[in-house]
Formats: C-alpha cells, sequence, structure tokens
C-alpha cells in the first residue's frame, strides 16, 4: 500500500502536520517510513485510525502522556479509562467554576470596596517549622503575623536557609507601611524584587543560593498574594478547599503542555526541579493576585515538605476541623511525619475572624 506524506495524511485524519511531528517526538505516532534523502515523515493509510482516535481524544482535551496509555488498551478498557478521565474532568470543572464565583465576588468588590481602609476583620494564626525525620538541616522557614503570613524553601546547600530567612524578611517591613490596599500588590513585588537580587548577591562560584517564597500581605480586608515556586498557597471557604497557586516546577510545565498526566508528574524524579526562584537568574517573575479576606475563611501555606506527601484531601480534613491554628499547625506536620516527613516541613494557617 503506498505511503502518505505528512500533509495528506495530515488531511485525511484531521490532523496539523505540526502536530504529527509532535507525536513523533513523542513516540505516540511515529512514521511507518521517513525519506533517506529529503527527511520527509511518510504513513502507513492503516495508521489512521490510531490518528483520528489521537485527534478526538485531544479535543476533548485529554494530556499526551494519558492518551499514550489509552492508545495502548483495548477498547473496553479504553472506554473505561476516557469514562474516568471525563469524571476527573468535571470534578475539576466545578472547582474552577467556584473559583470564578470567588473571583467575581473578589473583582465587584459585593464583600468590601478596595477603597475602604477600615480594618472589619482579624487574623488568629499560628506557623511551625519542622525538619523532617530525613534532613539533617532546615531551609525552610515561616512567619504569621497580624498582617503578614508567608512560606518560603531554601534550596538544600550552603546559604539555603539563609536565603529563605532573607526573603521572608523582605516583605516584614511592609507590615508597619499605611500604604493603601490598592497598592499592595505594588509594595509587594518591589519587597519580591529587593529579595530577589539578595538572595542572588549572595552566591558564590561554587553554589547560588535560591529559594521559593509564598505569601500575604493583608490590609483591612484586602489581601495581597505574592508566590514564587512550588511553596502553596490554599483557601478554606464554605467548607470547600482551593488551592490558590501554581508551582513553578518543570513537571507543572510538562503538566500544562499535555506532556506529564497529574499523577506522573506527582511521582516524577523531576518534581522538585523548579523554573522560577528568589535568587535563579538576572531578574524574577513573581505571581500577583488580590482578594477579599471573609470571616470564616482559613488559609494555609506551606511548602512542599507537607504538600508533596500530604494529599489534598487529607489537608482539607484537617483544615476543616475547628481547632486553632495552633492545633491545626502541629496536626498538619504530623501527617507528614505520618507519611515519612522526607523534607523539612513549614506551614502557616491562619484564620479570618469578624471584628
Amino acid at each position: 500500500m503506498r505511503l502518505l506524506t505528512i500533509g495528506a495524511f495530515a488531511r485525511a485524519a484531521r490532523l496539523t502536520p505540526k502536530a504529527l511531528r509532535l507525536y513523533d517526538e513523542l513516540g505516540l505516532l511515529p512514521p511507518a517510513a521517513v525519506h533517506p534523502e529529503s527527511g520527509y515523515r511518510l504513513y502507513d493509510p492503516t495508521q489512521l485510525e490510531r490518528a483520528r482516535l489521537i485527534a478526538r481524544l485531544r479535543r476533548i482535551g485529554m494530556p499526551l502522556a494519558d492518551i499514550r496509555t489509552v492508545c495502548g488498551l483495548d477498547c473496553h478498557a479504553a472506554a473505561e479509562a476516557v469514562t474516568a478521565y471525563w469524571r476527573q474532568v468535571t470534578a475539576d470543572t466545578a472547582t474552577r467554576a467556584r473559583l470564578a464565583t470567588l473571583l467575581v465576588q473578589d473583582l465587584s468588590g459585593r464583600d468590601t470596596t478596595m477603597s475602604d481602609p477600615t480594618p472589619t476583620v482579624a487574623v488568629r494564626c499560628a506557623a511551625g517549622c519542622d525538619p523532617g525525620t530525613v534532613r539533617d538541616s532546615n531551609e525552610d522557614a515561616a512567619y504569621a503575623g497580624d498582617r503578614l503570613l508567608a512560606v518560603a524553601d531554601g534550596m538544600r546547600g550552603p546559604g539555603g536557609a539563609t536565603a529563605s530567612a532573607a526573603a521572608i524578611d523582605a516583605l516584614k517591613p511592609l507590615e508597619l507601611t499605611d500604604a493603601p490596599a490598592a497598592d499592595l500588590l505594588t509594595m509587594l513585588a518591589g519587597a519580591v524584587a529587593d529579595a530577589h537580587r539578595l538572595v542572588r548577591d549572595a552566591g558564590t562560584a561554587d553554589h547560588q543560593p535560591v529559594t521559593t517564597l509564598t505569601a500575604l500581605l493583608r490590609h483591612g480586608t484586602r489581601l495581597a498574594l505574592v508566590h514564587v515556586g512550588d511553596t502553596r498557597a490554599y483557601l478554606l471557604r464554605g467548607g470547600d478547599l482551593f488551592r490558590l497557586t501554581q508551582d513553578h516546577t518543570w513537571v507543572q510545565t510538562q503538566v500544562d503542555q499535555g506532556r506529564l498526566g497529574p499523577h506522573e508528574a506527582a511521582t516524577h524524579p523531576r518534581r522538585a526541579l523548579l523554573v522560577r526562584a528568589l535568587g535563579a537568574g538576572h531578574d524574577v517573575e513573581a505571581d500577583l493576585a488580590l482578594r477579599t479576606a471573609l470571616p470564616g475563611d482559613r488559609y494555609l501555606l506551606c511548602s512542599d515538605g507537607l504538600s508533596a506527601v500530604v494529599d489534598q484531601a487529607s489537608l482539607h480534613a484537617a483544615l476543616k476541623d475547628t481547632t486553632t491554628p495552633e492545633r491545626t499547625v502541629q496536626r498538619l506536620i504530623g501527617l507528614a511525619h505520618d507519611h515519612g516527613a522526607p523534607d523539612n516541613i513549614a506551614c502557616v494557617v491562619a484564620d479570618i475572624v469578624a471584628v
């Protein structure tokens, strides 16, 4: 049977040549032959069925890593895998819908106005750090104050502990300022840039310290969030737990590009490889967001020593307990120890209460 050029095969499969080249690179759909002189990819018409299946799976948004698995299954097992995937998509969509509702509330100012400087809430909070059971040093840092909540995770090695402490120390002067709520993000961005330069300049020819940073700065009922790296922020509101940050890691970029599935990413040997951190590179890009604090909210900030070993369902259960922030911090650290505590653990729990 005559082989098809990549263009003809792409049209028949309703794919693009660019997609076919990517699928070849990933080993998902290699060509039947490659022309020895031109290097053109050539495809057998019998490959169309697999190509069309890939196209249909991509149209429902399935990551390429999961598609590779589905394509290796028989029809019945493949149907079950697609059903399970779509069930997860439906659950994730419901979660995003709730997050969108929270965002609309924040933007509309229905709960408070950005220009209102009068505090209507207070914060009850606690912070905790634990070296874990494997590490012989602690590079994590945590801080909990009435206006500032922060966690940082320094890279293991010389200067890691100093870097994480310096990142949080750079934010502490902001607690003393009385700037309008609208200026919170600008202030945070400036402080993070200063911290980045401080950590970067502490490097030597042999070692460059880096650290992650996730922090919340409060002014009245407004909360400014800054995030760099794979430390995390969560919000418990109305009984539901929302993750407010996205990891700046290599595996997360692979998930975003469809090259890895979430389950593969969670156990990947390079899951801790950062693509953004304070101290790395000439400049740093921080994620910034402005939120509204509501009475009854509970925030968790933590390092990957907690989030990487304790699943979100267990975090949710621990945070839903009405015990004090201090006891909740100890419970979370205990959960990490129940799972071996292979890394340093830092966490902050903060409750928003009406005054």
